[in-house]
Formats: structure tokens, C-alpha cells, sequence
């Protein structure tokens, strides 16, 4: 890597992860403080601008807003790696078998995964979320489901391109059977293509959880999420836009530290670099 690329690799990175962390921390902080209960309604105090005991307002009901976002760092960090972790162990488990093996599961599996690729995300979660039902698993299992088929391409794509290389041909060879050298030698091999996919799922998957909220279809209220907490503020933009520019800058600012992630990530992993 040269001079001018690491430090700018190390310039994102160290921005990347100042941000993530100010997102992560207050997650973290919320699962066992909040400054106000979040679901506490005070009529009396509705529409409160920021001040000394409420840092960044209060909404339409009096709900205290710094612990509305907190809560909402929470259910969105959560979903993303619930969703992350579920859609890249299935597409990627799929994908080895069926870029590996070939044959004609693998020709089935992909006209199915097709299918399900002609299909928006958005769509396909929308579709998904109402059939289930708005629940945060509901939100979990719509995304993966909708990811889930761009790793398995991924994997794929990438597990032909390696299946061709010498060394596995010198372990066919040596008369190691396919799934050891599925396992010893492909899997590893793999894991720069599917980390760098991993940290840009994970921005989708908080960008599509708050858009899902947003139109009502996310983790139900009163629980606080982004997405909802930005639904809730459209009557109050010009009377109270403070209930809009916290959570919209939380998610700008979450997505800008994943992007930047995922950027020095691909950077360092990258041997062409």
C-alpha cells in the first residue's frame, strides 16, 4: 500500500471510527441509563426546545428526545447486526456449496435467488414486514431475507473465480476430499469480499430499518426508533425541526461512519492497494 493511501485509509478509518463509536456508546449507555424514562408523557412541557433538563427538547407528547435517539441507537444497531449476521451466514453457507459443487442445485438455487433479486429490497421487506407483522424480529427476518440473495451472488461469484486457482487443483490432488478443501482452502480465501459486504449491509440495513419505521411498518410504537421518531416530527418541521435534525443527523452520521468503515477496510484488505 502506498504512503498516500494509508493515510488516507488511516484518515477515514480514524474519522469512521470516532463516529461509529459516539453512535455505539450511546447505544450502549441506553441499555442501562437514559436521562428521562423515553415513554414518560408530559403534556405540560410538549414541544419543549432545547434547555437545561431537556437537552434536545421534547416531542409532541413531552417525551424527552436525548432518550428517545438513545433508545432508537439501540433498536436500529440491533436489527442491522441481528440482520447482518443473519443474511450473511445464510447467503454465505449457500454460496460456498453452490459456487463449489455446481451442478444442477446450483442452477436451481440461482434462478430462485434471480427471482428474488428482480425484486426491490424495499419491495420485498415491505411485502415481507406485512405479512408477519411489525415487530423488531419481523424487521430482522424481512432484511435478511432481502439481503440475503446479494451475498449469496457475491459468495458465489467469488468462490468460482477461486475454485479455478492452482492450489486447489495441487489439493485435489494430494487427495484431499472437496470439503476439506472447500473449508481449508476456499472459505479463508473468501472472507476479504464477504467482510467488506458485511459493513456495507450493515449501513443498508440501518438505513431500511428506518425507513420501514417510517412508514410504519419497523418496531411498533411506543417503542423509539429513528425512522418513527423522524415520522412523528413531519407536522412540527418549521414549529419545533429540532424533532427532525436529531434523528436525521444520527442516521447520516451512523452511515457516514459505516461508509467510511468500510472504505479503509477495503482499503487495507485490498492487494491491489
Amino acid at each position: 500500500m502506498s504512503a498516500a493511501v494509508g493515510l488516507r485509509s488511516s484518515t477515514r478509518l480514524l474519522a469512521g471510527g470516532v463516529l461509529g463509536a459516539i453512535v455505539v456508546t450511546m447505544g450502549l449507555v441506553a441499555l442501562f441509563w437514559t436521562p428521562l424514562d423515553p415513554n414518560k408523557l408530559d403534556v405540560l412541557h410538549r414541544l419543549r426546545a432545547p434547555g437545561l433538563r431537556n437537552l434536545l427538547g421534547t416531542d409532541e407528547f413531552g417525551r424527552d428526545v436525548l432518550s428517545r435517539a438513545m433508545v432508537g441507537a439501540v433498536t436500529g444497531l440491533t436489527v442491522a447486526l441481528l440482520t447482518v449476521v443473519v443474511a450473511v451466514s445464510v447467503g454465505s453457507a449457500i454460496g460456498f456449496l453452490t459456487g463449489f459443487f455446481r451442478g444442477w442445485i446450483d442452477r436451481t438455487v440461482m434462478i430462485l435467488n434471480d427471482a428474488l433479486l428482480a425484486f426491490p429490497g424495499i419491495l420485498l421487506a415491505l411485502g415481507l414486514v406485512a405479512v408477519t407483522g411489525p415487530t423488531q424480529y419481523a424487521t430482522v427476518l424481512a432484511l435478511s431475507i432481502a439481503y440475503a440473495p446479494k451475498v449469496l451472488r457475491v459468495v458465489r461469484a467469488t468462490v468460482l473465480s477461486l475454485r479455478e486457482r492452482e492450489y486447489i487443483e495441487a489439493s485435489r490432488a494430494l487427495g484431499n476430499g472437496p470439503l476439506y478443501t472447500l473449508a481449508r482452502h476456499v472459505v479463508p480465501n473468501a472472507m476479504v469480499p464477504i467482510a467488506v459486504l458485511a459493513t456495507s449491509l450493515f449501513g443498508w440495513a440501518i438505513l431500511m430499518e428506518s425507513a420501514l419505521s417510517f412508514l410504519g411498518l419497523g418496531v411498533p410504537p411506543p417503542a423509539a426508533t429513528w425512522g418513527n421518531m423522524l415520522a412523528t416530527a413531519r407536522p412540527f418541521l418549521t414549529s419545533a425541526p429540532w424533532l427532525s435534525i436529531i434523528p436525521g443527523a444520527l442516521i447520516a452520521v451512523t452511515l457516514l461512519s459505516v461508509n467510511l468503515l468500510g472504505d479503509s477496510l477495503r482499503d487495507w484488505l485490498d492487494p491491489r492497494m
